[in-house]
């Protein structure tokens, strides 16, 4: 039997899919499920396929229907919930949008999303647990993150404030039907204005704690990942870019980027602290250190984020302004004189 194990960029959905063997006999989905998928218990599938997030070819199928073999069975499921509780903490929220079913949030650089090691404080959850107060219980993981970005990344994420809205709006997720789109001020200058990235993802094996591109053959576990890009505008000696996800896979940007020989600029993970392009003056390297004191983080902010709503059925789009620092730089490199720094 196949069977793959997805996780997107967030890191908060759980896909699974197999293909049932031709010996199969016929059983309920739930207990094959539970049978065949590791460390994960039969109510929680039973409440997956209650909440449409069980699939059979391709339709959603109650908890008895009974599998044959050539099924192909497809699973959603949220992570389970942590060890640790979330505090609320007075931290400032900037909310672009909020009604009864959802929240739409510009997240500063340097906030950590969830709790976790190392970080089991002051996080975006921490906030929204301030933020809601006793209205909706950020510990409970029906509810909340759809999806991630990470901690030294700006822009737009999507909350949800019920069950259902949650399940609906990650099945979009899980079905790539929402818009992203992000800037990022990236290393070198490009000879075309557009084009697509398409390169399988897994953690590096001499770093674990960063992402590249794999050969499938060489690693079957890594998933694939797809990046359309296009120039937005150019400098000397760097480029700011648009990218659009076509899947949402972590680092997917940062990995994608390196991958093609243009790191985020100021992206100490992926290379992208060295000076990589450009003059060797001291004027220079001066230039370029002022600029990385001007925004230290990966140059990146999740601009756009359109998406179905979960109880209307209403399209939205929502676009976000850079943050200061990201704009201060943008702003110095337009006014670059390479003649000044020889």
């Amino acid at each position: 039997m196949a069977n793959e194990v997805e996780s997107d960029i967030d890191e908060l959905w759980e896909r699974w899919r197999c293909e049932v063997d031709k010996g199969q006999s016929k059983e309920r989905v739930d207990k094959y499920l539970a049978e065949h998928m590791t460390n994960t218990s039969r109510n929680r599938i039973q409440a997956a396929a209650d909440a449409g997030n069980v699939w059979a070819n391709g339709k959603p199928v109650a908890s008895n229907y009974r599998v044959k073999p050539g099924d192909i069975i497809q699973v959603l499921l949220d992570h389970e919930p942590h060890d640790y509780t979330i505090t609320p903490e007075n931290i400032p929220l900037n909310i672009v949008y909020e009604d009864d079913d959802l929240l739409v949030i510009n997240k500063p650089a340097g906030l950590v999303v969830h709790p976790g090691h190392g970080n089991y404080e002051h996080t975006l959850l921490n906030a929204l647990a301030y933020y809601f107060g006793d209205k909706i219980d950020m510990n409970d993981p029906s509810i909340g993150l759809v999806h991630r970005i990470d901690k030294d990344t700006s822009g737009l994420l999507l909350i949800a404030k019920t069950p259902e809205a949650k399940t609906i709006l990650g099945r979009q997720f899980f079905d790539h039907t929402t818009e992203r789109t992000y800037n990022a001020l990236v290393w070198g200058t490009f000879k075309e204005q557009s084009g697509t990235i398409e390169g399988a993802l897994a953690r590096d094996n001499r770093d674990r704690t960063i992402y590249r591109v794999w050969d499938l053959e060489e690693c079957p576990q890594a998933k694939e990942a797809i990046t359309h890009w296009r120039v937005l505008e150019q400098f000397p000696y760097v480029t700011l870019v648009e990218c659009r996800l076509e899947t949402g896979r972590t680092h997917q940007i940062r990995a994608h980027m390196k991958h093609i020989g243009h790191p985020l600029f100021c992206d100490e993970k992926y290379g992208g602290c060295e000076i990589l392009k450009g003059l060797r003056t001291q004027k220079y390297r001066q230039y370029i250190e002022n600029c990385f004191a001007l925004c230290p983080r990966q140059v990146l902010h999740a601009k756009t984020l359109g998406f179905t709503h979960p109880r209307t059925g209403k399209r939205l789009f929502f676009d976000s302004e850079w943050p200061e620092d990201m704009t201060n730089l943008i702003n110095k490199w337009r006014n670059y004189e390479p003649n000044t720094l020889g």
